[in-house]
């Protein structure tokens, strides 16, 4: 009897199935120049017990896989009108052709006694990647194109602050241009911002008339800024092998989930040093 006992026990306990238990990680990244949108978002740990669901999400591939170099997206031409003592750029220090890439010059007339003409001008490009948990790169890059355009908005110390929506710009793009008063003087400054696919260029131009000189024209500053930004949104399409014309792409306005917008960090960038 007893050795009848024994043989159930053992049968009973190799009938018991064996548990498994899986657990879900998550992992963060970043980068600045006040672009750090590398960050990834946390997986939910609920979405193990259904891993054929979290397998099928899937998100549009990314229209652009690379950026030109920001030093030669414009023109000589343009350069000579916008920063027309400046003309050789200085190149981003954190700069990854594959993510983000910036230039900036500065120009400085300098009439003797009359006074002195100050331009300064900068473009930065940032490229999005299409990710199953943030959302796709057109998303991403649409939700941090707003942003940009808000913080523009919102500098502080700006007066006269207007808002100017561009067409035939890209997919998107808007120009804001306010006063800033600044000890060297009244600076006249321009932001504009526009989106190609997923892919976004933000261009700051301001100006000066220093010790005495004149306060350059408003308008004549936008125009010039809207001009060059075209010629850098058709540098990116160019550089993935489309047409150069820096008009709308086909397809390309996407409506942001409210977590793609979260995804960016990007930059206040007109808190660039005038």
């Amino acid at each position: 009897m007893r050795g009848k006992r024994l043989s159930r026990v053992l049968v009973c306990a190799a009938a018991v199935p064996a548990v498994l238990i899986t657990a879900a990680c998550s992992s963060n990244s970043g980068d600045s120049k006040g672009k750090g949108t590398d960050s990834s978002a946390q997986q939910s740990a609920s979405g193990s017990t259904n891993p054929s669901a979290s397998a099928s999400a899937s998100v549009q591939a990314a229209a652009y896989k690379k950026l030109p170099d920001a030093c030669a997206v414009l023109s000589k031409k343009t350069l000579s009108d916008l920063v027309p003592q400046g003309t050789s750029g200085k190149k981003g220090s954190s700069d990854d052709p594959s993510s983000r890439a910036s230039c900036s010059w500065s120009s400085l007339d300098n009439n003797g006694v009359k006074g002195s003409q100050f331009r300064w001008l900068n473009v930065s490009l940032l490229r999005f990647d299409s990710d199953a948990t943030r959302g796709s790169g057109e998303a991403q890059a649409h939700a941090y194109f707003g942003q940009q355009v808000k913080d523009a908005e919102g500098v502080d110390g700006a007066k006269n602050t207007k808002d100017i929506p561009l067409s035939g710009t890209g997919s998107e793009a808007t120009a804001v241009r306010y006063d800033l008063q600044k000890k060297e003087g009244l600076f006249k400054q321009q932001t504009v911002v526009a989106r190609v696919e997923n892919v976004v260029v933000t261009l700051d131009f301001n100006g000066a008339g220093l010790a005495g000189e004149q306060t350059p024209d408003a308008d004549e500053l936008t125009n010039s800024a809207e001009q060059a930004i075209k010629e850098a949104v058709g540098a990116v399409s160019s550089a993935n092998g489309g047409s150069s014309s820096g008009g709308s792409s086909a397809g390309s306005s996407a409506s942001p989930s409210k977590s793609a917008s979260s995804s960016a960090s990007p930059s206040k960038s007109a808190d660039k040093k005038g």
